[in-house]
């Protein structure tokens, strides 16, 4: 990712957030801090920030940021564009990223309901290290439980 991406970056994780069921960012989504956030990983350049690019459009991301020697991932993937391999090319290039800073571990935290996630990272060798219940407030005030992930590098 290149501070150029970020706007468009932006409108992706808020496409995916509309949808109200994979991320945790919800509608409306602040833009400001969004920016800021992805600004912020791009200058400091110790995490990873992809961009999965279709056809000169930004459909995705992935960052990877270090926390006490591991990796805490996120990611996301505009709908149009799940299920074509994009996901799975965003986590390989995440895992030898990490492999390749010495990382001990890459971890994240995904719904219990999101299946297509957890199987994409269980195709990598993320195991279920733990579930969570009532982990995430949401604004409609419901509270979801989340499963954590982990890969020992």
């Amino acid at each position: 990712m290149t501070e150029g991406d970020i706007d468009s970056v932006v409108d992706a994780y808020e496409s995916v957030a509309a949808e109200g069921m994979w991320v945790g960012g919800e509608l409306p989504i602040d833009r400001e801090h969004a920016t800021s956030v992805r600004v912020d990983r791009v200058r400091r350049g110790e995490c990873l920030s992809l961009v999965a690019e279709v056809g000169g459009r930004i459909v995705g991301e992935l960052g990877v940021d270090i926390v006490h020697g591991h990796g805490d991932l996120g990611m996301h993937l505009l709908s149009d564009f799940r299920g074509q391999g994009i996901g799975s090319e965003m986590m390989a290039r995440a895992i030898d990223w990490a492999r390749a800073q010495g990382l001990a571990k890459l971890t994240l935290e995904v719904w219990p309901h999101n299946e297509r996630a957890i199987a994409l990272y269980e195709k990598f060798g993320f195991v279920r290290e733990g579930y969570h219940p009532k982990q995430w407030r949401r604004r409609s005030g419901e509270s979801w439980d989340t499963i954590s992930m982990g890969l020992v590098l």
